[in-house]
Parts: C-alpha cells; sequence; structure tokens
C-alpha cells in the first residue's frame, strides 16, 4: 500500500510544483519573482499539511510511512531560509499579487518569534506523524495554530 502512497505522493508533489509557476503568474512588477518564491513555500506547507490534516480529520486512511514522508517534506519547506524572498516594498499596499500585509515589515513586527514557534511546532509533528494517528493528531493542532498566529496580522483577506 505504501508505495502506491508514495508514488501518488511523489506524483502530486511533482504536480504542485509544476504549478508554482504558475501560484503566483499574477505576481506584477519590480518582486514578482520575490512573490512567486514565497508563495511557492506557502503552497508546499499547504500540500504537505493537507495530506496530514487529512488523516488527521479521519478522511483518508491514516498510513504512517505516508504521515511521515508529509511531515518531513513540510520540514525541508520550513527550513529553506529565505529572507530575500520578502524585501520591503512587497506588500500588497505596494505591488499586486500579494496579500502580504506591511505589517511584516513594520520594526515592532514579531514574526520572526511566530516563524521560530512554526518551527518548532513543525519539529515536534515530524517526531510524531509517523508514530501513530493519536499522535499526528496531537502534534498536527500547533501547527495550524502557528499558520494562523501569522496569517492572522500578516496576510490580507481574498
Amino acid at each position: 500500500m505504501f508505495a502506491k502512497t508514495k508514488t501518488a505522493i511523489a506524483a502530486a508533489t511533482l504536480c504542485a510544483v509544476g504549478g508554482l509557476a504558475l501560484a503566483g503568474s499574477h505576481a506584477q512588477g519590480e518582486f514578482a519573482r520575490e512573490i512567486k518564491a514565497r508563495q511557492a513555500q506557502m503552497t508546499l506547507y499547504a500540500f504537505n499539511l493537507g495530506i496530514l490534516g487529512a488523516m488527521a480529520k479521519g478522511e483518508a486512511e491514516y498510513d504512517a510511512e505516508a504521515a511521515a514522508l508529509a511531515a518531513n517534506n513540510l520540514a525541508a519547506a520550513k527550513s529553506i531560509w529565505m529572507p530575500t524572498a520578502w524585501p520591503a516594498g512587497s506588500d500588497n499596499a505596494s505591488v499586486e499579487g500579494t496579500r502580504a500585509l506591511p505589517a511584516i515589515w513594520a520594526a515592532d513586527s514579531d514574526i520572526g518569534a511566530k516563524s521560530q514557534a512554526m518551527g518548532e511546532a513543525v519539529a515536534a509533528l515530524q517526531a510524531a506523524a509517523g508514530t501513530d494517528l493519536e499522535a499526528l493528531r496531537g502534534a498536527i493542532g500547533p501547527v495550524g495554530a502557528s499558520c494562523g498566529g501569522c496569517h492572522k496580522p500578516f496576510r490580507a483577506e481574498e
């Protein structure tokens, strides 16, 4: 079963990565590449969290190896440090094609602490995801909360 699941995850990842070229295609202007890069990273987060979330909710059968793979992929995506994708002036008040609010770049922004909290939550999820369903369920909530911790203050509504 895992071979089919692994193949399906790999195929879906390839499709997601292929789609990344389109993910930020509406971004325009001076910061189009930077916006596309950070949207691509967010797409990878969402893709892997979707796999884990479906298992945690019972919408997909729990598969320890597939859960571990998705958690490892999420950790790998989180480990990409690309501050160059977040230049000042690439917010939604300055350019089209992004929902990033100017508050990200404010001197009193706590985005660094929020990013660190996400990293810690992802590491805990990575350790738990492949052990059993209950461990996955216990560890996924803090990751979702850390996502919301940035999205609520720093991302504009659609």
